[in-house]
Parts: structure tokens; C-alpha cells; sequence
């Protein structure tokens, strides 16, 4: 980390500790997902239309301000930061960041820094994302199958992927698969993702399609729900309940056949809004209280207005108190408008 960036990121000039983060319906805010892009250098059929408009650069936080928003959550109780997009990991000088958040795991303050990326990028940053303090990250991976993996990402290359999972094991670093489950294109496909995954010493948690952005494509036709998933998977392995949490939206089941973990996220047909204890930052400062809800609050002129914490600290306590009790996801062939106009990469889930 240069010498100057170091130093403008450890002094943390703000508020002391404040109080714990609590919305009205008594849930402990302790995760934050902070997307620091926008971009991604794949196009995910389920995620983008194929030819996207990203944000004016010039509109993006700077690092040395993402990072003192997130020290701002670390002090009001947050434990997990989760560091997504887009894909993360294509934001320049990304490094840094993750360099100057790990001093709050050092501190003892912050319990997880974490990542969610599509492994692209994974051959080049995994040992740095190690020594910074990364110890579990997310990839995203819906087929093993090459082609199928250039049709659903439209740009992306499985062997690329498969040389950074390759080179975040060699770094110690503990990986879990998301697979979102597609109608008609990776349903087959399950059972075998699952071993796949299980063989190589990962958790693999599947997603059922959001009805977020346009993306060019009819999503009833992608809408595969879990509950089929599961009763399928009854053919092919014995699911047992597990305790086992993460902190995210997740449902776990034990695979007696692979000894490995299976995660369910059903935010249509199961929704895990009675547990959020999660808000999202998006790299433009705008903080969603929800994933499924288009209220939100703009934390970046606070940020700049003042280098004092209590107007920052202020707005960030007025936002939690209008977090809502759930979101209002629906996907059916009435309804073939997105629920919001907002994409996925814009809060990265």
C-alpha cells in the first residue's frame, strides 16, 4: 500500500464508536454489501442486456471515500463487509481498498471482509486478497460446461475462472460457488454443479432469478423456482438440514453423498426478509436499505459536506430507520416488466 493512501486511511479522523445499527422491526444491521463498480467484463444473461450503459467514471466515489463510509458502518456495529459490483475486482487500484479495510480486522472491529466475483480476475488478485485479510469469497458459476458458459455470460471464459479458483485454493483461501438456477438452460445441470463443487472442497449455495433491470430477455422463461430444484436434487442426494449460517440470505442442507453444503436463496418462493440484517451501498454513495425496494438515501453529500462524522453518522441512522420489513418480488407472465428498473450490478445482489 503506497505510504501516503496508508496513512490517509488508518488515521480515520471520524466519530468514535457509536451505537449498534437498528432497524424498526428490532434486526441488527451487521452486513453491508458495498458494490464498487458498476462494470463487469461479463454480460450474465440473467444480470445485464448485452449492450449496456455504465456510469460517467467521474460519478463513482474514490476509494479513500468508499472506504470511509464503510469505517463509518464498522463503527456503528456492522461486522461483514462483502465487496461486489458488478465485478469488483476490474475496479483500478481495487487492492487498496481491501488494504485499508483490513485494519478493521485487526482492530477486532470488523469480523469478515469478503468478495463476490465471477473469478475472472481471480489468477491475478488472489494472493493479495489473501494477504489483505480475505479469507472466504463467492464466485459465480452457473455451468461447467464451456459453451454453455460463454452463452450465459456472453463474454466470459470457463478456463479463465477455473485458473483462479485454481489460484485462490493455492492462497488458502475458502471458496463457495453461486449458481443461479435457469429454466431451460442449466437445470439439467444441477446435480453435477453439486459435485462439482463438493469435489473441489466448496460450499455451492443456488439462486433463483430476480426480477431486476431490463435485460433484454423474457425472465418467465428463466424463472426455474428452488422448490422444484430441491424435490429434483431428492432423486440424486440425500438433503439434510443444516444450522449452518453464513450471515447472508442462505438455507443450508448437508449433502450426505458429498459431505458438502448445499445453500438455497429463494427470494421468491421462501423470501428471507424476516432475518435481513443487510444494506447495500452502491459506488455512487446511494445506500438501499433493500434489495427489492426503490427507497434509498444519498450518503455521498454528507460524505462530502462536512469532514465532521455527525452528519454522515446522522444520515446513515435516518436511512436504517426507513429500512422496510420486505421486498415485493414477483416474476410471472402477467408481470413481465422487472420489479425495478434497477440492475443487479448496480447493488451486486
Amino acid at each position: 500500500m503506497a505510504a501516503g493512501l496508508a496513512q490517509a486511511a488508518i488515521s480515520d479522523p471520524l466519530a468514535p464508536q457509536g451505537t449498534q445499527l437498528v432497524d424498526p422491526f428490532g434486526r441488527e444491521i451487521e452486513y453491508l454489501r458495498v458494490s464498487v463498480t458498476d462494470r463487469c467484463d461479463f454480460r450474465c444473461v440473467y444480470c445485464m442486456s448485452e449492450h449496456m450503459t455504465f456510469l460517467p467514471k467521474r460519478d463513482l466515489l474514490s476509494l479513500e471515500e468508499l472506504d470511509t463510509l464503510c469505517s463509518a458502518f464498522v463503527r456503528r456495529g456492522v461486522k461483514k463487509l462483502r465487496i461486489t459490483g458488478g465485478e469488483p475486482l476490474v475496479r483500478k487500484n481495487i487492492m487498496w481498498l481491501f488494504e485499508a479495510l483490513g485494519r478493521h480486522l485487526e482492530s477486532g472491529d470488523l469480523k469478515e471482509l469478503t468478495l463476490t466475483t465471477n473469478g475472472s480476475q481471480l489468477e491475478k488478485y488472489a494472493s493479495e486478497l489473501k494477504a489483505a485479510g480475505v479469507e472466504r469469497i463467492n464466485v459465480s458459476i452457473d455451468t461447467i460446461d464451456p459453451d454453455k458458459f460463454k452463452a450465459i455470460t456472453r463474454w466470459g471464459n470457463l478456463a479463465t475462472v477455473m485458473r483462479g479458483l485454481d489460484a485462490a485454493e493455492k492462497a488458502g483461501i475458502k471458496i463457495k460457488i453461486n449458481a443461479v438456477a435457469l429454466k431451460g438452460v442449466n437445470e439439467d445441470e444441477i446435480p453435477d454443479l453439486v459435485r462439482f463443487a463438493h469435489g473441489r472442497g466448496a460450499d455451492i449455495t443456488l439462486i433463483e432469478t430476480m426480477p431486476l433491470g431490463d435485460i433484454g430477455e423474457d425472465r418467465t422463461a428463466q424463472y426455474l423456482p428452488l422448490s422444484v430444484v430441491r424435490a429434483r436434487l431428492m432423486d440424486h442426494f440425500t438433503l439434510q438440514e443444516s444450522p449452518y449460517r453464513t450471515g447472508g440470505p442462505a438455507r443450508y442442507v448437508k449433502v450426505e453423498e458429498t459431505g458438502g453444503r448445499l445453500g438455497f436463496i429463494t427470494p421468491l418462493t421462501h423470501n428471507f426478509c424476516e432475518s435481513c440484517n443487510r444494506v447495500r451501498l452502491t459506488c455512487t454513495g446511494t445506500l438501499y436499505m433493500c434489495l427489492g425496494q426503490n427507497d434509498a438515501a444519498d450518503l455521498r453529500a454528507p460524505l462530502r459536506a462536512s469532514e465532521d462524522a455527525a452528519l454522515l453518522d446522522a444520515a446513515i441512522t435516518e436511512a436504517i430507520a426507513r429500512k422496510p420489513k420486505g421486498h415485493d418480488f414477483i416474476i410471472d407472465r402477467r408481470t413481465k416488466t422487472p420489479s425495478l428498473a434497477r440492475h443487479m450490478s448496480v447493488t451486486g445482489g
